[in-house]
Parts: structure tokens; sequence; C-alpha cells
């Protein structure tokens, strides 16, 4: 079994005109990160031209389908039945996504097959990730 989940979804940006832009978008949850979702929008969708990625806890975005979630840089609120709202506050300003309710619950049930929630703990290397804090420092 791989231990990286992808799904494309199509996000919808909220914006001031009355049409929404559809952008496409990728999410992805590591085996080896096991609290943390990302959330990839390629080049073409930003205004820098460079794919732009948010990463943010599992809990968070479960937590935000079914009532508003978050406080720092990344915000979850559902819209509706059949929508969720991510918004993504950065120095440059706040950019806000509509996504389908839906695809966001089959990517989060297949991050559970892969990893239970409260099971998270089992697949962290605590070794390497102290490697990694102290840079080979010890």
């Amino acid at each position: 079994m791989s231990s990286v989940i992808e799904q494309s979804v199509q996000a919808r940006m909220v914006a001031s005109a009355p049409r929404m832009e559809t952008l496409p978008a990728t999410l992805q949850y590591d085996r080896e990160d096991p609290f943390a979702v990302r959330m990839a929008f390629p080049g073409p969708a930003t205004l820098e031209g460079t794919e732009v990625s948010w990463q943010f806890s599992r809990e968070l975005l479960a937590t935000g389908m079914d009532a508003p979630a978050g406080v720092g840089d990344v915000r979850v609120r559902p819209f509706g039945y059949e929508r969720t709202v991510l918004e993504f506050h950065a120095v440059e300003g706040v950019a806000m996504v509509h996504v389908r309710t839906a695809e966001l619950r089959r990517f989060l049930a297949r991050a559970q097959e892969l990893v239970p929630v409260g099971d998270e703990h089992r697949y962290l290397d605590l070794d390497r990730n102290l490697t990694d804090l102290l840079d080979g420092s010890c």
C-alpha cells in the first residue's frame, strides 16, 4: 500500500465578481507526516505563476466541514450542505475557495484507511525528526 494519498479536486475561488473561477487543486496526505494535509494549487492557477501549497492539520479539515474551525493562516467552515470554504490567510491577502464537501469526505476516508485517527503517533519517526531538528549537531 502506498504511503501517500493524492486526490484532485475542483476548487472555486471566491471573488468579488459574481462568477466564481474554478481552479484545479490537489489534496495530499502522507503517512510519514500523519497529522498534516497538504493542498496545492498549480502555477497557472496562482497570481505568482508558481505552485502554491498550504499545509494544515487533518483534524482542522475534518472539524471545519461541520463547524467553523481554525484561527490561524488556514480556516475551514461549512457553506451549506454541499460545500466547504477554506480560507488561506497570508501577508498578501486572503484567498477563499469552495470545495465540494463530498470530495473532502472521500479524501479523509482514504486518509483514515491509511492512518486511523488516534493512531498517528504510531507513524512518527521520532529519531529522524529529532535528528532533523538538531540538524545532526549531536
